[in-house]
């Protein structure tokens, strides 16, 4: 029983280490996990540059409430 327990770090470890491998040497899962990360960069590139096309509009139209709030009455 004290042999199993010294020797399970070591399995564990190769355990990992060999599942590593595997997946290293798998290509299937290599292409869907390249695409993922492609969608997910083309997803934030597109909203930093609609970000980029909108923040100048915005802007503008902030001014334009800004400066005519003063021009409300509150009753």
């Amino acid at each position: 029983m004290k042999q199993k327990i010294r020797n399970f770090p070591l399995a564990a470890y190769l355990a990992i280490t060999g599942m590593f491998k595997e997946f290293k040497r798998d290509e299937r899962g290599i292409s869907g996990t390249v695409v993922a990360i492609l969608l997910i960069l083309v997803g934030v590139l597109l909203v930093v540059v609609i970000w980029g096309f909108l923040d100048g509009w915005l802007k503008e139209i902030w001014d334009k409430i800004t400066s005519n709030a003063d021009k409300i009455e509150v009753k």
